[in-house]
């Protein structure tokens, strides 16, 4: 078999630093981004990749997203690292350049299987979920945070068209840090959402490192009641509780306990203490976050079946409001943030 042709479309902090990882494997990588500076610092330099245990630097193939158009050549895996909320485009944009019997795999934030399958069908769709802390302020350069053994992956199809085949796409990653096969990548997504929703926008809205703002006693306690919601919104849709970031089944057996184990076992394998979200790092550079599809799906879920989440409502309302300019994130808003949230 020959050698697959790989995109990575989105070649942010995550997606360039996996992207420099299959390279250095030797993998065929074309890498795809939208930020014209990077892009450049890319082509002319390479990706850098600071890591606690050292640094390198690797020449990559990269286009522009207006290049895409240009392309002649096909893609038999697309590895989709844009944001969320720029899911369903991007994956147009990339469609006609998929090969046959190629996949398109999801390793986001958020539920975005739905957007994808509805673009490439769910025969071409695989599902993946990651966690890897790493943060990106200079073109060219990111700062990976959580080196390969503490990084972690899922994936799982989403039809039996790809059934089989998920361990192409683990190998692929296996580059980056371990890797799980899960049966049910939509329940195994939803687990990282509770995850999400304890600490990527709660922490962001007070400007705090994840470590440092879990310290503050009423904080913690708010980044519990968020994802103690969310945990109660999968719940709802029939899905079962189960294990991410390489714990097992008995350490989730007290549903009681199963946000309070998610918090404790992120922030003590996976992060650094100065390590700041992915939201803070967006509003640092005046963008928009992903709010909406991770404490804003819970809310709407919610509220689509039992009638709301208070919590996580509150901090999608803050969120808005900082990205609206009318706050910015600070540890002043930690008081407003608990009364909203009737802590």
């Amino acid at each position: 078999m020959t050698q697959p042709h790989i995109a990575v479309l989105g070649a942010g902090a995550n997606g360039a630093s996996i992207g420099a990882d299959l390279v250095r494997a030797g993998h065929d990588v074309t890498l795809i981004e939208q930020w014209p500076s990077h892009v450049e610092a890319m082509r002319e330099k390479g990706i850098t990749i600071n890591t606690p245990g050292g640094s390198w630097t690797v020449p990559v193939r990269v286009r522009h997203l207006c290049e895409v158009a240009t392309l002649r050549e096909k893609f038999d895996i697309v590895l989709v690292l844009v944001k969320a909320y720029d899911t369903k485009w991007s994956v147009q944009l990339i469609e006609p350049y998929l090969a046959p019997g190629a996949i398109v795999v999801g390793v986001q934030n958020g539920m975005t299987l739905d957007d994808i399958t509805d673009v490439v069908g769910i025969d071409r769709t695989m599902g993946a979920v990651i966690e890897i802390t790493s943060a990106m302020f200079e073109p060219g350069v990111v700062e990976r945070h959580s080196p390969h053994d503490r990084s972690w992956f899922a994936v799982g199809s989403v039809g039996g068209a790809t059934r089989g085949r998920e361990e192409e796409i683990a190998c692929l990653l296996h580059t980056s840090g371990a890797v799980e096969i899960v049966n049910d990548i939509r329940a195994v997504k939803w687990m990282k959402i509770v995850s999400n929703a304890t600490t990527l926008v709660t922490t962001a809205i007070v400007g705090l490192p994840m470590v440092e703002a879990n310290r503050i006693a009423e904080m913690r306690d708010l980044m519990i009641r968020s994802g103690n919601e969310a945990l109660a919104a999968t719940l709802t849709l029939g899905n079962p509780i189960l294990p991410i970031f390489g714990l097992g089944q008995n350490d989730l057996l007290d549903e009681s306990l199963v946000t309070v184990t998610l918090l404790d076992t992120l922030l003590e394998g996976f992060v650094m203490p100065t390590s700041i979200t992915t939201i803070l790092q967006d509003w640092k550079k005046l963008r928009r976050s992903e709010v909406d599809n991770i404490n804003g799906l819970v809310a709407e879920t919610l509220a689509r079946h039992v009638g709301g989440a208070p919590v996580n409502q509150t901090i999608v309302d803050f969120a808005h409001r900082i990205e609206r300019g009318e706050l910015e994130p600070g540890i002043h808003l930690l008081e407003p943030l608990l009364s909203g949230a009737g802590i």
